[in-house]
């Protein structure tokens, strides 16, 4: 048997299918046995994984790693299945081990690691465990050597979705991953792409995905029919880094999805989407588009040239003051606090934000602090930073706080200039309050908005203690009224 495991990487009310699992799932059904163990359902992974060694004879475990919570979560379970079942090898794939893969390598629970797409490289593997000990012809995979030296393979070329079959959703209880959002009642997730054809040099999906590839339009909208008839979908997001490219390919999925009547929200960016025509953005709108989110970064054009977003800042205004008439919400993400002069970056992408919302009110700002993909020797302005060279390490204060972007200890953040950010955060996630947030009752938006608005129209973002207690109050009132 082989086991797929997916650690825990959230709470019960935001977990969604475990994809990266379910791709892996596809390419073994009905070909290999084989079982998913979700730790966002199952509340002790390790007793069930003792469970199946004692009742299956396991050839590999496969576990899939995002960094942040999912890491911490794979660590004690891997170290514990290790100590027991020291035998069974244990793969891992995902992102942590593709972009820190000297890491993962070093820990003596993990015999493997995965690089980029594994559909084709866990098939390869599994062969080769049962054949032989020639790893070094699976392509996209890590591994040591007899002298625990560290073995690279040539990186595996990247295949369409539509290469590898369909997600085998049978094999879960759908009803645990369908949740109620913003955009409806049964809101699952898809993903029609993989990887990115851009260099933001901050992100973590370049280096291991440096191209897309996409999902025809037939497929995509085949799969969202089959999951509305069968488990009652009525919403998705789409978990694409960019889910448009071309805008013929835009339309023909709009065309094929709007007879579904699903609502649904995506990724994409500003200078594609600004490009597109206005019959094809109402065509987006009537397919159910409600709300596409952009990675804006930044509101000055120096910082978006440092980071190479080939984007500038009149382009994200223009589109703002565009999108509106069509009724798409914009969702801006702007990072915080760039390195090179961060009091600077935070007064200009303050300005900017204003100014998005006197174009556009509508438009959802996402607040985020600079935090680069951690790179082993990366330099930051002046700053040279030694990254853990373990995932138990990881997994501790302060790496752990770096990964998950909570109040990391960073050399060019002061203790002022994150308090600042805070500061202009909830001022203006209380003016504003977020559609996205069901829970919030309309007393609550009224009530926030209220206290919120002298701060905002005056600047005066300062010590917002009063606006931190409301929002505090409404969510403490919000049970108990949501019971009733």
């Amino acid at each position: 048997m082989i086991v797929l495991f997916h650690p825990r990487s959230t709470r019960p009310k935001n977990r969604r299918l475990p994809l990266s699992v379910l791709h892996l799932a596809a390419v073994l059904e009905g070909r290999e046995e084989y079982t998913i163990v979700d730790g966002n359902v199952d509340p002790d992974p390790s007793s069930t994984l003792d469970a199946l060694a004692g009742s299956h004879s396991i050839e590999l475990l496969a576990v899939s790693v995002m960094p942040g919570p999912q890491l911490r979560a794979a660590v004690p379970v891997c170290r514990a299945f290790r100590e027991k079942y020291p035998r069974i090898p244990i793969v891992w794939g995902g992102y942590f081990p593709s972009l820190y893969t000297a890491a993962a390598l070093n820990a003596r629970y993990v015999d493997f690691v995965v690089k980029g797409q594994g559909e084709d490289a866990l098939l390869e593997l599994i062969e080769v465990l049962r054949g032989g000990s020639d790893f070094s012809r699976v392509r996209g995979l890590a591994f040591k050597d007899a002298f625990g030296l560290p073995v690279h393979t040539p990186e595996r070329p990247l295949k369409s979705p539509d290469e590898f079959p369909w997600l085998p959703y049978h094999r879960l209880d759908p009803s645990k991953y369908l949740a109620h959002t913003f955009l409806g009642s049964r809101t699952t997730v898809h993903q029609a792409s993989i990887g990115c054809p851009f260099r933001c040099n901050f992100c973590g999906v370049v280096p291991v995905y440096d191209r897309e590839k996409m999902e025809s339009p037939a497929r995509t909208a085949a799969i969202l029919n089959h999951l509305q008839r069968t488990y009652g979908v009525n919403a998705v997001q789409f978990y694409d880094n960019n889910f448009f490219l071309r805008e013929e390919h835009a339309k023909e999925l709009a065309a094929r999805i709007a007879p579904l009547n699903l609502h649904w929200w995506c990724e994409a960016r500003v200078d594609i989407v600004l490009r597109y025509s206005d019959a094809t953005l109402r065509q987006l709108r009537r397919a159910g588009c409600v709300m596409i989110f952009f990675g804006v970064e930044s509101g000055a054009d120096a910082a978006l040239e440092g980071m190479n977003k080939q984007l500038t800042a009149e382009q994200t205004l223009a589109l703002a003051a565009r999108i509106r008439q069509f009724g798409i919400v914009p969702e801006y993400s702007l990072i915080f606090g760039n390195p090179a002069d961060p009091e600077r970056d935070l007064a200009e992408n303050i300005a900017f934000v204003r100014r998005v919302k006197r174009v556009n009110p509508d438009v959802e700002i996402v607040v985020q602090t600079y935090v680069p993909t951690p790179q082993r020797g990366a330099t930051f302005g002046d700053a040279v930073i030694e990254f853990p060279s373990t995932p138990d390490e990881w997994i501790m204060d302060p790496w752990y706080r770096l990964l998950i972007r909570t109040d990391p200890q960073l050399p060019w953040l002061s203790p002022r200039v994150k308090r600042r950010i805070r500061d202009f955060e909830t001022v203006m996630n209380a003016r504003w309050p977020t559609t996205q947030d069901v829970r919030l009752p309309a007393w609550g938006r009224a009530l926030l908005k209220a206290l919120s608005s002298w701060r905002y129209a005056l600047s005066a973002y300062d010590f917002p203690a009063e606006l931190r207690l409301a929002q505090k109050l409404v969510r403490l009132r919000q049970p108990r009224l949501e019971s009733l």
